[in-house]
């Protein structure tokens, strides 16, 4: 036999394989070949596998109504689509849902973007960032407030228990004092407190946060488009940077610590690190590049209080960022205005300030100058329920315990006040107590009770401390002491009242 070369080797395999049909053991113990080499020319020759038909699914009659579902509602998850299909007769299992879901749901094009450049000075990126309930002890939710200088991507970061316009006002501040003067343009996402409405063909921006640009240097003010991150990427990635390099494992006693370690944070490493984009110090670019182009801050003040207006509840209190502040109590029902700043909380009815407090970073906490309560007090002794006026300290728990039985009953208790006074200067503290305890163990209660326990049951006379007046002249006048029995019978009968005997320790007395 004539020997074969080499492609005609391989076209003899070809033809003793698919066409008459050999194994590969026999063609290569025919053509004298290694069955490896016979398997490998077969194998890259044959013909591909026909496709299997794909099988009957449990889900084939189903998939219009799937495919309406996606057309209104591309997001919606399996359980829910199988809600809608167990209706319609569906019964099979939610796994075979969720793959042909996987083909069915409409995929969109992931969109290009193109790198933006800035150059030093022209614009500066704010946002803010949620961390969550991290401080000790306050029921408020952590944010950072951070901007970036798109050029230099020098950083500045601060943290706050709110995110409303006047702490945003004062984020603010503090950031352009930091920078050193104003970009010519600031950019912002759309929050509330930058921009009141967004539209495809309108944007309306919040008229206060307007005048503030104005007050400080007049600079530009835009806002991303709604859902367009990528539109102020300069701020995200700083976020992220935040997220993953300062706020793991930091230990927090409260706001002023977290903020402490903030700023040694973006001193010291942020701001003085290569950046990963720019290859360049951000620190450097700003002082030496960026720094000396800003437009210098005005001297314009401009009010960065909070500003509520708010009206006053019958317990004499104002409502403000969830707590209550107290106010004068003859203000109740008046409408007032609230303004506050990171220290402080004052309330102005009209032009005129009519309370201040310390302003409180919890929540549902109720603050109270003791002023304001002593003088309703003062005006309704019965509201102290149980309270001794200052006149009346010495008669202790014995006087307290008097006294709230006073309040629950429609006795005056500005006349009980009076006349213990009264009796307490003329018989002594010891005495007055003793007396109004035998009373009340007469189920009494009344000043004229007390008194007549004192003048006639116990036969005690007034012995009043002698009065002072500061002058030695009159304070050595000495008069003899009149006879005031006369004046009894013209008392009337009802100035004193005998309250009776108490009970004896061996049960009731009454006969």
């Amino acid at each position: 036999m004539k020997p074969i070369d080499g492609s005609g080797r391989v076209a003899e395999v070809l033809r003793l394989g698919l066409v008459e049909g050999i194994g590969v053991r026999a063609i290569a113990k025919r053509l004298n070949m290694a069955r490896k080499t016979v398997r490998k020319i077969l194998g890259r020759h044959r013909a591909p596998p026909k496709p299997a038909e794909p099988r009957a699914s449990i889900l084939d009659p189903y998939e219009p109504a799937i495919r309406a579902v996606l057309n209104d509602a591309p997001e919606m998850l399996a359980p829910a689509v199988l809600e809608r299909l167990r209706p319609l007769g569906y019964t099979g299992g939610v796994t075979i849902l969720r793959d042909r879901l996987r083909g069915l749901r409409p995929h969109g094009h992931r969109e290009a973007f193109l790198t933006l450049h800035f150059a030093p000075a022209e614009a500066m990126q704010v946002d803010w960032a949620d961390f969550g309930f991290a401080l000790p002890g306050v029921a408020r939710r952590v944010s950072a407030f951070v901007a970036v200088l798109c050029h230099s991507r020098y950083l500045y970061i601060e943290f706050t228990v709110s995110q409303a316009m006047g702490s945003f006002l004062r984020c603010m501040d503090r950031c352009l004092r930091f920078y050193g003067g104003t970009t010519a343009a600031d950019i912002f996402d759309n929050m509330k407190t930058v921009v009141l409405s967004h539209s495809a063909t309108a944007t309306v921006f919040n008229p206060r946060f307007l005048e503030y640009a104005r007050a400080r240097g007049a600079f530009a003010v835009r806002a991303c488009n709604v859902r367009k991150g990528n539109e102020k990427g300069r701020v995200e990635r700083p976020i992220g940077f935040v997220r993953r390099r300062f706020w793991p494992g930091r230990r927090l006693r409260d706001l002023l610590d977290l903020n402490t370690q903030a700023f040694a944070w973006r001193d010291d490493f942020a701001n003085g690190r290569v950046h990963e984009e720019t290859g360049k110090v951000p620190a450097l670019v700003f002082a030496h590049q960026e720094q000396r182009l800003l437009k210098p801050l005005p001297a314009t003040a401009f009010n960065t209080d909070d500003v509520e207006g708010c009206g006053i509840t019958k317990m004499f209190r104002v409502p403000f960022d969830r707590n209550k502040y107290s106010v004068p109590w003859r203000l109740v029902s008046q409408q007032v205005t609230v303004r506050a700043n990171d220290d402080e909380v004052a309330v102005f009815l009209g032009p005129k300030q009519v309370a201040t407090h310390s302003r409180c970073w919890n929540v549902g906490q109720d603050i109270e100058h003791p002023s304001h309560k002593k003088a309703l007090l003062d005006h309704k002794p019965r509201a102290a329920a149980g309270a001794l006026p200052p006149a009346l300290d010495a008669l202790a728990e014995t006087g307290k315990k008097y006294f709230k039985l006073l309040a629950a009953g429609s006795r005056s208790i500005h006349q009980e006040i009076v006349r213990l006074t009264l009796l307490v200067e003329l018989f002594g503290a010891v005495a007055t107590s003793s007396a109004i305890d035998e009373v009340m163990q007469t189920g009494h209660v009344g000043a004229e009770y007390v008194e007549y326990v004192l003048r006639h049951k116990r036969q005690l006379v007034p012995d009043p401390r002698p009065l002072r007046l500061g002058n030695e002249e009159f304070d050595a006048i000495s008069l003899p002491e009149p006879d005031l029995s006369i004046y009894d019978q013209l008392l009337p009968a009802r100035m004193t009242l005998d309250p009776g005997s108490p009970p004896s320790d061996d049960g009731d007395s009454s006969s």
